[in-house]
């Protein structure tokens, strides 16, 4: 049986981030936003109130329907875009390392990731180079054995809390001429010299995320600091020198596990902006009457609504897949990534036509939400990338 009705745990604790996101978040949205600035209070805040940690992930992520994580991410991003990253971009290290990490591994770094209470830490996915962003087969971040160690070279740009993450896992090459089946993960811990943060990027939108270039100069990390292993990856070495071709690289591994969540987010945007918009619409005259009762502004508001249900439903479909079935067979991650990136591209856009100039001034928000929308056709895998991604299972299916 089938039934979109969400159970009262699950409806208790959307409830309670949607609180969250409306006290802790909204009010400081625009500071956070203009200064660029990580909101470390917020997690903080978060931290105690158990939001943000691994007894909150593990009964999000042990919800038997698999929509749990979606239901936070959505109100997070209601609040803030920018400040729900700084709380939930942790997920990407954590999805790599629950995804290829061995037991140990899980139990070690997963906690890390998040550190304390009293003193909270952040993690860090770091793939994107300057000449390997969709393409990571051109990745040049090399991983050589020496003296009983890893010995990590090479910078990653565009990384989500790079540089001021606890825990970095960085994806690089150990065997480049087999292109991304010669790629491992490699956690990077806490006070590990040789890694550092290069260049903070200043963005169009999601401005309280954290985003620099991670330099690696010489970096040491133990053996058994690549995930899965050394007896797994030599083992996938090998059979990568046979000419055995794995599925997907372990980059886009972790970024199949984490779309759906990140189709949630733009999502939250999208919702954000039409219940403005709506508003807006019912109070504000023109012509003697609510904008609302011309058909142009209702039938655009229409639209606005169809689309963010129908994006809920894709990402909701495709987490029940993935919780239900292990993987997307379908490419359900990237397709629930694409609709929801465009249609939060498409309803912000439509929110400041319906507001006309005050939605254009940053004293309304709609202005805010249409740049931090535009993120989520681009990061995680591009519009185009996942548009190549779905065709090609339709070509095997």
């Amino acid at each position: 049986m089938v039934s979109f009705e969400l159970s009262d745990e699950q409806r208790e604790i959307r409830d309670w981030v949607h609180a969250f996101a409306e006290k802790e978040i909204r009010p400081v949205a625009v500071q956070y936003d203009e200064a660029e600035e990580f909101p470390w209070p917020v997690v903080k805040k978060a931290a105690e109130v158990g939001l943000y940690g691994v007894d909150f992930l593990q009964q999000t992520y042990g919800d038997p329907t698999g929509i749990m994580p979606a239901l936070v991410a959505e109100e997070l991003t209601w609040g803030c875009a920018g400040i729900a990253l700084a709380i939930q971009g942790t997920g990407l290290p954590i999805a790599a390392i629950f995804s290829q990490g061995t037991p140990e591994q899980i139990a070690t770094w997963i906690p890390a990731c998040f550190g304390t209470v009293e003193k909270p830490e952040v993690g860090a996915f770091a793939v994107t180079e300057a000449d390997a962003g969709s393409d990571v087969s051109s990745m040049k971040t090399r991983a050589v054995r020496k003296n009983g160690d890893w010995v990590l070279n090479g910078q990653k740009i565009f990384i989500t809390n790079g540089g001021i993450a606890g825990v970095h896992v960085v994806v690089a090459a150990v065997e480049p001429e087999l292109g991304t089946r010669g790629q491992a993960s490699f956690v990077v811990p806490p006070g590990t010299n040789g890694i550092r943060q290069g260049k903070k990027e200043r963005k169009m939108g999601i401005r309280a995320s954290h985003t620099a270039e991670v330099i690696l100069e010489d970096c040491t990390i133990p053996l058994e600091n690549v995930l899965g292993g050394m007896e797994k990856l030599e083992a996938r070495l090998a059979r990568a020198r046979e000419g055995t071709h794995s599925r997907s690289s372990v980059a886009l591994k972790t970024f199949e596990l984490s779309r759906p969540i990140v189709g949630a987010m733009a999502l939250g945007i999208a919702r954000a902006a039409f219940e403005f918009a709506l508003q807006y619409a019912k109070e504000r005259k023109q012509f003697g009457r609510p904008l609302i009762e011309n058909q142009a502004i209702a039938f655009m508001l229409a639209d606005m609504a169809t689309e963010i249900e129908a994006t809920r439903a894709l990402i909701w479909r495709a987490l029940w897949e993935g919780r239900n079935g292990g993987e997307f067979k379908k490419a359900e991650g990237s397709m629930a990534k694409l609709k929801a990136g465009e249609v939060a591209v498409k309803v912000t856009d439509q929110a400041i036509q319906i507001c006309g100039g005050y939605g254009y001034i940053r004293d309304f928000p709609v202005e805010k939400w249409h740049r931090d929308a535009k993120i989520y056709t681009l990061f995680e895998g591009t519009s185009e990338i996942q548009r190549l991604v779905i065709s090609r299972a339709l070509a095997h299916a």
